[in-house]
């Protein structure tokens, strides 16, 4: 196990690298390693909010405990650390954008955001500047050597994977970037840990959004935008009034809790959002289906043009598509894809690039697309 971990970090024995310490386990180990391999290592933490705010919240990172979590590792693997506080940064960059996500009804992936800004080009930037060769993460994938040079895959780990989040790493990244758990389980990352005898060997994963408290996400964005907060409609379909809410941003397309209507025949669903008109349109689960989407913010490691698998959320699995330009066509239709979100494409396990979801097309609108164009 630990040779297929180190092969990676073989050729950079001797020289100095960066490693992105979180103060969580995946990176700690990510440090021992390479210390292991010979490598000088310097650990970077970003402090990207208060300490205060943070300190003492189960599943934060970047904060108060983990700070000083990553400052011990550093100590007891006898490497140079830096604490660099990048607090406004990412509120401008990630916290307010995921703000205005909500504001415009679209549906925010912050952890896109915190990777394509503060991640991989101003930690990528500091790393540079202090001489290191690479920038060493603990993040769940996997760097392999091609033909025409480094490819991103997913991690070996399907629990783990965390591809879907970096499709916005360039080409230039990937050459200086290096993923050393790619290739492991979680299970024998906190057995490493164990190993180099890391305090934070059982320390637990931290959230998805990590500066989220409680998982009221909704605070967060009324404490940016307050007129959020303001109620409005809930109509379905034809436009008909069916209910009331407390504010867009507690919505997202393909959400069912929270409408509290009932009396309809069937379930309903968020099956879009009008930002202008501060109305949630609900629908049943056949309105979610789409057939295609367009596309923005293209970011591509390798040609894509043609058949692909698609991943438009996280943890979903990937789907049949056709990939062409701007465009997306689903194999099948899928449920719940949204503005906002990512498509992620692959083929096999390489993650081929990505783009943001810019607007959706509905199983029945494509229908009547084609019979308007029939009959004209």
């Amino acid at each position: 196990m630990r040779r297929a971990m180190h092969t990676d970090l073989a050729a950079l024995a001797g020289r100095r690298v960066a490693v992105a310490m979180s103060g969580g386990v995946d990176s700690s180990v990510v440090a021992a390693l390479a210390a292991e391999a010979g490598c000088e290592v310097v650990g970077i933490t970003l402090q990207l909010y208060d300490n205060g705010a943070a300190a003492a919240r189960p599943g934060a990172c970047c904060a108060g405990a983990d700070i000083r979590d990553a400052r011990a590792v550093a100590d007891r693997l006898g490497i140079a650390h830096y604490v660099i506080g990048m607090e406004e940064r990412f509120r401008a960059a990630v916290i307010a954008q995921f703000a205005d996500s909500y504001a415009a009804g679209r549906t925010p992936v912050p952890c896109v955001e915190c990777n394509r800004t503060v991640k991989f080009t101003d930690l990528l930037q500091l790393a540079q500047g202090l001489g290191a060769e690479a920038l060493l993460t603990g993040h769940y994938v996997q760097r392999l050597l091609g033909a025409s040079g480094p490819e991103l895959h997913r991690g070996v780990d399907p629990a783990k994977d965390q591809s879907y989040f970096l499709w916005t790493t360039t080409r230039a990244q990937l050459a200086y970037l290096r993923f050393p758990l790619g290739g492991l389980a979680k299970s024998d990352v906190r057995r490493e840990a164990e190993r180099f005898g890391l305090a934070v060997a059982a320390k637990p994963d931290s959230q998805d959004i990590c500066f989220v408290g409680g998982g009221d996400y909704a605070k967060v964005v009324e404490a940016l935008r307050p007129e959020l907060a303001a109620p409005g409609e809930i109509v379905d379909g034809a436009g008909r009034v069916i209910g009331r809410h407390n504010g867009i941003h507690r919505f997202t397309v393909g959400q069912r809790r929270g409408l509290d209507i009932g009396g309809t025949p069937e379930p309903l669903y968020v099956v879009a959002i009008d930002a202008a008109a501060n109305r949630v349109i609900a629908g049943p689960r056949a309105a979610l289906a789409v057939s295609a989407a367009l596309l923005e913010d293209i970011n591509l490691l390798d040609a894509v043009d043609g058949p692909v698998d698609v991943k438009v959320r996280s943890l979903a699995a990937p789907a049949a598509a056709h990939w062409s330009g701007a465009r997306l066509d689903f194999a099948q239709p899928l449920l719940g894809v949204a503005p906002g979100q990512a498509a992620v494409a692959y083929r096999g396990s390489r993650l081929l690039g990505g783009a943001m979801i810019a607007s959706t097309i509905g199983v029945g609108d494509a229908l009547k697309a084609r019979e308007v164009a029939a009959v004209s």
